[in-house]
């Protein structure tokens, strides 16, 4: 059996740096949810919200291209 190595270390890469994105991605929504129940301090509650959804979407249409893939 020949493992190719270079393969195996650029799906590895590739995972590694995807699964930091969805995180923080995911972290920025959670933050931008907190900013809109505590949004006194002359922020605007409907942006935090609005920001927080769009990173929301964004995990979840990456979730689903995920999906996509493995199953076509």
């Amino acid at each position: 059996m020949n493992i190719d190595w270079a393969a195996l270390a650029s799906v590895f890469g590739v995972s590694l740096v995807v699964t930091v994105a969805l995180v923080g991605l995911f972290s920025l929504g959670i933050v931008g949810l907190a900013k809109q129940a505590s949004a006194t301090t002359g922020g605007s509650p409907v942006r935090a919200r609005a920001g927080a959804y769009a990173c929301f979407a964004l995990c979840a249409a990456a979730v689903g291209y995920g999906i996509y893939l493995i199953v076509a």
